[in-house]
């Protein structure tokens, strides 16, 4: 339990609950979630520039990160295919994977095929049932996918300013602004009470928030005096109580919660705020083809995870069709984004492909 780790190594209950949100980032868990330990270890392993554990910002923007590996490939005699979908994968006679067939229908043969999308699109959408074992169907139908997160991009003309630390007559960014930060996380049991709100279906009526400006860093982000600010936030159901959906007013209702929880820590931010994007669960899932919603293309839970993420005995990047392998956040060790499994799924393949 996360609660036993963070209650043998820290006493101040703020710092707790703020390492706790962590442990269940991107999780549909709570603080007191058998389990939940892991994810915050999760968040904290691997390094950046030599730091242990720290997490960096991209300049540019998360998309520069994808320009970024797109490019390095180009250079090495790779085709990038933007905006084209995939419509199914395809299969030799013995059932082996020869490429794929987009969309508009056009044909990419290979000898080896890597799926970055997540388990469920990869082997129940692009595969065709027939080509696969049974249980393997089944386990793959029954992962874990349910998401907490709501993700909320805001355009602001003027930083925030907290009553903890109030901007000077300047304005200029202060060091907070330059991290992650944490609002409603005073005690582990008021994430405890969000994430038990969410199981009945409603969203949290106090979020937990994380908010960071990453335009203080990468001032190419916003124009002159203007910033945008990117709030993750959870706990909210895909589907509401009663079966209801994300509708408009459900959405700005919840944005609006959201707003009225930081304004209670940083007065003037509604007003500041000139336009935001409200992404639910089912957004997520629709725009990003994440399952679910979840971040992770599947629950971290000690029972997704290792030797059997995403399903046992598929841990190796390996599929059940030969040729296929896959490298997202749905195969070992999971999200984030590390790179990871995309480096061993690889390497794996580059091992296959030297004896095809």
């Amino acid at each position: 339990l996360l609660g036993q780790i963070l209650d043998h190594w820290f006493e101040s209950e703020p710092l707790k609950a703020t390492l706790a949100t962590d442990a269940v980032i991107g999780a549909m868990a709570s603080p007191h979630t058998p389990g939940s330990g892991y994810v915050l270890l999760h968040h904290v392993m691997g390094e950046l520039e030599g730091r242990r554990g720290a997490w960096g910002y991209v300049a540019g923007g998360m998309g520069a990160l994808s320009q970024a590996i797109a490019q390095a490939a180009t250079a090495r005699g790779a085709h990038v295919f933007a905006e084209k979908a995939v419509c199914h994968v395809l299969l030799g006679r013995a059932g082996e994977a020869q490429g794929v067939v987009l969309e508009d229908g056009t044909e990419v043969r290979s000898k080896l095929v890597l799926s970055n999308a997540s388990p469920q699109i990869t082997f129940l959408e692009l595969i065709s049932q027939e080509q696969l074992p049974k249980d393997f169907v089944q386990r793959i139908q029954q992962l874990d996918t349910r998401s907490p997160v709501t993700k909320i991009n805001v355009a602001v003309d003027r930083l925030p300013s907290f009553l903890a630390a109030p901007n000077t007559r300047d304005g200029q960014p202060l060091p907070h602004h330059q991290c992650s930060i944490h609002l409603n996380c005073e005690g582990t049991q008021l994430l405890h009470q969000a994430f038990t709100e969410a199981a009945h279906g409603h969203p949290s009526s106090r979020p937990m928030i994380e908010l960071c400006i990453p335009s203080v860093l990468d001032p190419g982000l916003a124009p002159p005096g203007c910033h945008v600010v990117s709030l993750f936030t959870q706990y909210t159901p895909s589907v509401l109580a009663g079966g209801r959906s994300w509708d408009e007013p459900a959405r700005n209702a919840y944005a609006d919660t959201v707003f009225d929880c930081i304004e209670g820590y940083a007065p003037g931010f509604k007003a500041s705020v000139i336009g935001r994007d409200i992404l639910t669960p089912p957004d997520l899932e629709r725009i990003f083809g994440l399952p679910g919603g979840n971040i992770f293309h599947g629950g971290m839970s000690l029972d997704q995870l290792y030797f059997a993420r995403p399903v046992p005995s598929y841990s190796g990047y390996r599929s059940p069709i030969p040729g296929l392998y896959l490298c997202g956040s749905g195969a070992h060790p999971g999200g984030g984004v590390m790179g990871a499994a995309g480096r061993n799924a690889a390497q794996v393949a580059i091992k296959d492909f030297r004896h095809l």
